[in-house]
């Protein structure tokens, strides 16, 4: 059987920490910003783990599993 391919855009927007969660970006940060607060602009900066109940999913994008 040969070996799972990684998605190429789970790659580009997960990132593996080093006790095993997975890291995301927020969404809703590239356009648009004038309307949003400069609390929400700097919450969304920020990286995120991605929900236990989306894990699996992701695992399986990325080829871990």
């Amino acid at each position: 059987m040969p070996k799972m391919k990684t998605k190429g855009g789970a790659k580009k927007r997960f990132r593996i920490t080093g006790s095993g969660k997975i890291k995301r970006k927020h969404a809703f940060k590239s356009h648009i910003l004038t309307k949003k607060s400069k609390k929400r602009k700097r919450n969304l900066g920020y990286d995120a783990i991605v929900h236990k109940a989306d894990v699996k999913n992701v695992k399986l994008l990325l080829a871990m599993k």
